[in-house]
């Protein structure tokens, strides 16, 4: 039994937790849907089993409530992991730690030490430190622009587009390519995306990333730069829009597999 919790923001015509529960149907699994909104952690009897994290509110209530199941079972992806992610910081961090191309980051609660990051690179993209689907992404030219702190800032790559890697168990399986006019290509913010073949450097620089991060499987967001690509950030519960190959179902084989495993 694999036991899902379903993610918040699923819509009749868009829903995720359904699409990968059908699939594990569909190859002889079974699964239940449980709701850390609607459980107390210390007691749901459940011990040893297998959790698959589609997707949690951003609340401390649902992140404690999985974060405490996983001491007695195997949550995919693990509290730990879906945290890096959350935080732009930490997974910037990571990836350069690591030695993974990314865009040059400034994280500050100081003005000054943001407007001189400001200063060197004439334009820099803001982002929330722990935002989603693009929200309140925008790109910083002057002083005045920066608001309040804290200060997340990446130097701007110019671009007119950018690609999600969809990562399984370390293997690129799947990509996109995303199109907008604005900075957030983000299929929420009106990107437009397409099936795109993975190529040898972006496959190597997503698998590093994920790997970097600690996720079983994760959306890699790529920027084109030069002859190379650039690491953006790593979602540990990645939504699989446009994608051309059957992202619900490779996902629902690895959890059968993984849940196969921890029943030997």
């Amino acid at each position: 039994m694999i036991h899902i919790i379903p993610k918040p923001t699923d819509t009749p015509g868009d829903n995720s937790t359904s699409m990968v529960a059908r699939e594990i149907t569909r190859r002889g699994g079974d699964y239940a849907l449980i709701d850390p909104a609607d459980i107390d952690p210390f007691a749901t009897g459940l011990s040893d089993s297998l959790i698959w994290v589609c997707g949690l509110a951003q609340d401390e209530v649902q992140f404690e409530v999985v974060n405490a199941l996983s001491v007695d079972n195997r949550v995919i992806n693990s509290p730990l992991a879906i945290f890096t992610c959350a935080s732009k910081v930490l997974t910037s961090t990571l990836l350069v730690r690591r030695g993974i191309p990314t865009p040059e980051t400034c994280f500050t609660q100081s003005r000054e030490t943001a407007a001189a990051f400001l200063s060197r690179h004439k334009k820099v993209v803001s982002k929330p430190v722990y935002g989603y689907d693009g929200h309140g992404i925008i790109l910083v030219q002057s002083p005045r622009d920066l608001g309040p702190p804290p200060y997340y800032l990446q130097e701007y790559v110019p671009n007119d587009r950018d690609f999600r890697v969809f990562v399984i168990d370390g293997e690129a399986v799947g990509a996109i390519e995303r199109v907008s006019d604005t900075l957030a290509h983000n299929i929420h913010q009106g990107g437009t995306g397409r099936p795109v073949l993975i190529d040898s450097l972006m496959a190597d620089r997503a698998v590093a990333a994920a790997r970097a991060v600690g996720v079983d499987y994760g959306g890699v967001d790529l920027l084109r730069r030069g002859d190379d690509y650039c690491v953006l950030e790593v979602n540990g519960t990645p939504n699989w829009h446009c994608m051309g190959v059957n992202i619900p179902g490779l996902l629902a084989e690895y959890l059968l597999e993984q849940e196969r495993m921890g029943r030997k």
